[in-house]
């Protein structure tokens, strides 16, 4: 097992991408800690994870509730060796239709959440003195802009370039900071992606879903499975001479 012995902080980990790999981790060995906005989700979670899974509430917007969270792994695990950033939300407009309400969330979430949440926790790792590895989950929307998309789009090309600064600052201190760029993956997240381009496109429910996973060379969307191999590789010991980069998991639909 890959991760015997670890303990991995997952953020936004009661469903999707995140839950995959909380359930992956949990099988090759780590303590797992689900965190959510919702103490309650998390720990029901946690409980069908098993394998010594715990849950902690975590809404990474606030600072206190960062420090919190930190607090309460550190009184049960004897160290954090793993954070995947991984919680997000999206929303989309057209560029003349774009929301300062809109443009902050996501700014809020998917940036300053997951960079608080990473700087919280390496500066716990740093305090531990035996390293860690960090790994924030970006997109393939931060590779290109998208008509659209424009604010996720920023925020997740901002998950990549601070994945980079993180990693060229942090690797002194033995902690690896890498991403993953899913491509477009088959969760309730896309079922709002796909009502929104419904809605802004003038196409029926599910349509655009159809497209874009005929368009993948792969031939369909991927599976929050499908991303977790590239999380236990940058989470274990095999990835540990690779800093600051951010893998595309996406079927081939980007290439970089």
């Amino acid at each position: 097992m890959k991760l015997e012995s670890k303990t991995a902080v997952i953020t936004g980990a009661a469903g999707g991408i995140g839950r995959a790999i909380a359930e992956r981790f949990a099988g090759e060995g780590a303590t797992v800690v689900v965190t959510d906005r919702s103490y309650e989700r998390a720990a029901r979670v946690a409980t069908e994870i098993g394998h010594g899974a715990y849950a902690a509430a975590l809404d990474v917007t606030s600072a206190s509730s960062i420090a919190d969270m930190i607090a309460a792994v550190t009184a049960q695990s004897p160290a954090i060796d793993i954070l995947v950033n991984n919680a997000a939300v999206f929303d989309m407009a057209p560029i003349l239709e774009v929301t300062p309400a809109s443009y902050d969330l996501l700014f809020a979430v998917n940036v300053k959440g997951l960079f608080f949440t990473l700087q919280a926790v390496a500066a716990q790792m740093v305090k531990q003195g035996r390293g860690g590895k960090i790994i924030n989950i970006s997109s393939q929307a931060g590779r290109r802009g998208e008509a659209l998309v424009s604010m996720y789009c920023a925020t997740k090309a901002a998950v990549i370039s601070l994945t980079q600064s993180a990693g060229l600052d942090l690797i002194k201190y033995g902690i690896n900071v890498n991403g993953i760029a899913p491509g477009v993956v088959d969760t309730k997240m896309w079922d709002q992606v796909d009502a929104l381009f419904a809605r802004y496109e003038n196409r029926p429910l599910g349509e655009k879903k159809r497209v874009v996973g005929d368009a993948i060379p792969y031939g369909r969307m991927g599976l929050p499975d499908e991303q977790t191999g590239a999380a236990v590789f940058l989470a274990s010991a095999d990835a540990d001479y690779i800093v600051a980069q951010t893998l595309n998991v996406d079927g081939g639909n980007w290439m970089s």
